[in-house]
């Protein structure tokens, strides 16, 4: 009996000793846990610029060929479009590209900090795309 008393005995010591370890651990761990949300939120939002830069060149492209007259003005129009208030601001296009049956676009994008629209002193995504000219 008197050995049991102990192990007891030690073990609640044990216990009592290890008593908020888990909320040590978590709050220690908190800040890795933001940091690693911040930077797949960064990483997100690269990938959604992308996609937009791309997509607006498309369309920009196809808008600027089937248009017989002011071409760039229809281009740059048709590629803001579709684009997202925060990313429109920024926006740069370029349009009639001079490469023999192509209407070429190049659309440049920066890639917001955290918050679109907010910080925008990321990199540049740049999204290039080619209608064949018709006729």
């Amino acid at each position: 009996m008197v050995t049991t008393e102990r192990a007891e005995t030690r073990i609640g010591r044990r216990r009592d000793r290890d008593r908020g370890q888990t909320a040590i651990e978590f709050v220690g761990v908190t800040p890795l846990i933001i940091l690693m949300l911040i930077a797949l939120w960064q990483c997100a939002l690269f990938g959604y610029t992308f996609i937009l830069a791309g997509n607006a060149a498309d369309v920009a492209a196809r808008a600027g060929n089937g248009s017989q007259w002011r071409q760039d003005a229809a281009c740059k129009q048709a590629g803001r479009k579709d684009l997202p208030s925060a990313w429109q601001g920024k926006a740069d296009f370029d349009c009639g590209g001079y490469e023999p049956g192509l209407y070429k676009a190049e659309v440049r994008l920066t890639v917001p900090v955290l918050v679109p629209g907010v910080l925008d002193w990321g990199p540049t995504v740049t999204g290039e795309a080619a209608s064949a000219k018709e006729g």
